[in-house]
């Protein structure tokens, strides 16, 4: 028999996850488990102001519990940020699973994560992201209609992710070097998944010298052969001399450690939160002349590619809404030099100013 305790109110205002749901003002937090399946998953809603929340569903091994909620509570308020700063009608959220995205799928683990998303009744839509695949999809949309990026559908998001970080990766060119030109700028990007390889057959296209790194060794062969990208080693992707940053991997990859190493005038790439801290290495990357094109912004061609879905748009569609990051990101440079303020700091106070706008809408009595 259970033994049901009462909880001091004391105790329940210094609980560490309140404390983090209030420090990044999250709407709510659900937390998923199954023993029969082996599922582990936490689904955050950030905020539904502008719509549903829409975000990805992560696969990953992470050292602990504690890991795993700091990602999602960040990721999820990325979301919301991303879809605003977008002009889509879309609130944020995210969900991540714990485990090892390569030998610990099933078909039974995926629909039991299916029912939890359904649990919440359409305020929180799923897709794809980091470990997940177009078919863990379909095996989630047995259990619900509350999910996007299915076979037949608009599918993987991936090319619409890449054109979106390659066409604000072009702006921040302009803006830098007086042409958004690529041609010759050495660019070094940092994992080479599904987006990642997408951006470089964009570059490769545009004949700029090309620098790759990946944890998976048959991946980087494949496209270095395929677009002639080096392969460099995963530490030495911080050493090299280049034009541009593209980090495509995971995040906090712009940090103390690195920021000490870095030799680019650009910080372009598709990873999510790439800031290890935001206040901090947000000023650092200004005071150090490095452009850094905050990631939420740049690599909102996933969440755009899910919006066409959601409402039956063509993928020209967010190939054309894609291509505008490039205005955006000009936007973003300017305010921010006209402000003197660092670019997170710009596209965030962008993000928040619609929200906000929106927020004061009310219906007619």
């Amino acid at each position: 028999m259970f033994e049901v305790k009462d909880i001091k109110e004391s105790e329940f205002a210094n609980n560490p996850i309140i404390q983090r749901m209030t420090q990044y003002n999250h709407e709510q937090l659900l937390f998923c488990n199954d023993n029969a399946t082996g599922l582990k998953a936490i689904i955050a809603v950030h905020n539904t102001i502008l719509g549903p929340a829409l975000g990805g569903t992560r696969m990953w091994q992470y050292t602990n519990e504690l890991e795993a909620l700091n990602d999602v509570l960040r990721l999820s308020r990325g979301m919301t940020y991303k879809n605003s700063i977008s002009g889509l009608n879309l609130g944020g959220g995210k969900a991540v699973i714990i485990g090892d995205s390569r030998t610990q799928k099933n078909e039974a683990l995926f629909r039991r994560f299916g029912k939890f998303v359904q649990s919440l009744g359409g305020k929180y839509i799923t897709a794809e992201d980091v470990g997940i695949s177009p078919q863990d999809m379909t095996w989630v949309n047995m259990e619900t209609d509350h999910v996007v990026g299915l076979p037949g559908k608009s599918g993987d998001p991936s090319p619409v992710t890449a054109y979106g970080v390659y066409m604000g990766m072009k702006a921040a060119a302009k803006a830098k070097y007086g042409s958004d030109s690529l041609t010759g700028k050495k660019i070094a990007v940092q994992g080479v998944g599904h987006v990642g390889e997408y951006l470089v057959k964009n570059l490769a296209k545009e004949n700029a010298e090309i620098y790759i790194t990946d944890i998976h060794e048959e991946t980087l062969k494949n496209v270095s052969e395929k677009y002639g990208a080096k392969v460099v080693g995963l530490e030495e992707i911080y050493d090299i001399d280049m034009d541009i940053y593209a980090p495509c991997a995971l995040g906090a990859t712009v940090n103390d450690d690195t920021l000490s190493r870095l030799n680019c005038d650009i910080i372009a790439g598709a990873a999510n939160n790439q800031l290890k801290l935001e206040d901090v290495h947000g000023e650092l990357v200004k005071t150090k002349g490095i452009l850094y094109v905050p990631d939420f912004m740049l690599n909102a061609g996933g969440v755009i590619n899910c919006f066409a879905e959601v409402k039956g748009l063509t993928s020209e569609w967010a190939m054309s809404k894609a291509e505008d990051i490039y205005q955006t990101t000009l936007n973003i440079i300017n305010r921010s030099e006209n402000e003197n303020l660092p670019t997170y700091k710009i596209a965030n106070a962008m993000a928040e100013e619609r929200i906000n706008a929106i927020g004061k809408v009310k219906l007619p009595l």
